[in-house]
């Protein structure tokens, strides 16, 4: 990545949802529609995959919408549905459970979009520049690198690519509908990179004050910076020595904004923000299912505050 991200931690758009994508627990052991049975991980992945696959494909949400995925855990009813997929599409080193229960199943093809969507270790960024929280993080046995790819809408394109692939190598009858749906949606995706771009061209501030560290590819597109009250993992509890460095941050960069998010708990923002003469915003990590909408419109959400809160002109 150009730019370093620092964290402080404990040391024409398609508009589609997923109102055809069910959860894990509900789906049933098998299908009779004859419909290729895909499981995504978590939201972006099965958003695309639903995009992708039409009314060719079943998708299975694996966390279900309304749960943070860091620490989503399995149950061995769950990994047992698991088998019934044709396809399970993920992405390693972010669901320890999820990692466990693709090694013991056996029958699903296994899609890991690690290196098609770029993937960064979390010790450096391309400069070699390490953080605090990403070698803590590491040594504990968490995430190596930044899992976070879908809050950058380019590498969005790069998935939605391999799960094409995969879908025609697995549905050949199709390939012409996932091919003409891939272009639909990378154009989705294409125009919501230009939209952010240009809408965070010009503002008046360029930090963005996060919960947790999940926007560095987000900040490295739009050449922005990222300061976090935790790490990768947003239950992870900051030092007061940490939190003292945030309040430096605030106060450096004139940040008017600390953002919080909708799965986890607002205190230590909230607290924060009082102290430093801030305000809250939720900025939406797209982890799980919107409330309202689908990623898009979340995305475009997520500008609309940002540039709020930077003073974009």
């Amino acid at each position: 990545m150009k730019k370093t991200h620092i964290a402080f931690a404990a040391s024409a758009v398609i508009t589609l949802g997923l109102s055809g994508c069910s959860s894990l627990a509900s789906t049933p052991d098998n299908s009779s529609d004859g419909k290729l049975q895909v499981s995504a991980s978590f939201y972006p992945i099965a958003w695309l995959t639903e995009q992708i696959g039409g009314d060719a494909v079943d998708v299975t949400l694996i966390t279900p919408g309304n749960v943070e995925p860091h620490d989503f855990e399995l149950s061995p009813k769950d990994i047992a549905k698991l088998e019934d997929a044709d396809t399970i599409i993920y992405v390693p080193d972010f669901q320890p459970s999820l990692d466990d229960a693709v090694a013991l199943i056996s029958g699903p093809t296994i899609l890991d979009l690690t290196s098609t969507v770029d993937l960064v270790p979390l010790s450096e960024d391309t400069d070699g520049n390490h953080s605090v929280a990403s070698e803590e993080e590491s040594s504990d046995g968490h995430s190596t690198t930044d899992p976070h790819f879908w809050l950058d809408p380019h590498r969005m394109e790069a998935a939605a690519g391999a799960i094409e692939k995969q879908l025609a190598t697995s549905d050949p009858e199709n390939v012409d509908l996932f091919a003409a749906n891939l272009s639909a949606v990378q154009t989705s995706l294409s125009d919501l990179d230009d939209s952010l771009a240009a809408g965070l061209q010009t503002c008046e501030r360029r930090t963005i004050v996060a919960s947790h560290s999940a926007f560095g590819y987000f900040a490295d597109r739009y050449d922005l910076e990222q300061v976090s009250i935790s790490g990768i993992d947003p239950e992870s509890e900051p030092s007061p020595a940490n939190l003292a460095a945030m309040k430096k941050v605030i106060e450096s960069t004139g940040s008017t904004t600390v953002f919080t998010e909708e799965l986890v708990s607002s205190k230590t923002a909230d607290a924060l923000a009082t102290e430093t003469g801030a305000t809250t915003k939720v900025l939406n990590t797209l982890e799980a299912q919107p409330e309202d909408g689908d990623y898009v419109s979340a995305m475009t959400d997520n500008l609309s505050a940002l540039r709020t809160a930077l003073d974009c002109q």
